[in-house]
């Protein structure tokens, strides 16, 4: 194989993969990034708003949930029907660093709803913004994490 044809193929093996990785997160579940839309979904359809602070890179708990409920088919089958999804996400690694703008709002959801800075912490409220109940990781199943996050709900 020539030089040219092996940076071709690496080329289209790197384009195959971005391909791959696109689809794979159209799938994943479907989180909110503004809070702004999330509270209009959220009375439009009449739902609660799950808000879950996180550091996607660092924290292990938080990596933790995603893989033990969030991530899980039975846990966004059911939220995609009875939740109005929302992170506020703090990566700490340059190449996850989020736009300044998303930042911002995440600074600003923080200083409201989790002032402590405890990660993971998990908001549950409704469409205007009034808290339900908090949690943060648990050992949970996605089936108990779901009952205890509709525990809240009034």
């Amino acid at each position: 194989m020539s030089s040219l044809n092996a940076i071709n193929m690496k080329k289209y093996i790197v384009l195959l993969l971005f391909a791959v990785a696109s689809v794979s997160s159209i799938t994943a579940q479907e989180w909110n990034t503004d809070f702004t839309t999330a509270k209009k979904f959220a009375k439009m359809n009449n739902l609660p708003i799950i808000l879950v602070f996180q550091g996607s890179d660092w924290c292990a708990p938080c990596i933790k949930l995603d893989r033990e409920v969030w991530s899980t088919d039975e846990f966004k089958v059911y939220a995609k029907k009875h939740y109005v999804m929302l992170q506020a996400d703090f990566p700490r690694r340059k190449n996850n660093a989020l736009p300044e703008e998303l930042l911002n709002k995440n600074k600003a959801l923080a200083e409201k709803y989790n002032k402590q800075g405890v990660f993971p912490f998990v908001v549950v409220m409704n469409a205007n913004g009034e808290v339900y109940g908090e949690t943060s990781y648990k050992k949970l199943t996605p089936k108990e994490y779901i009952k205890e996050l509709n525990s809240f709900i009034k």
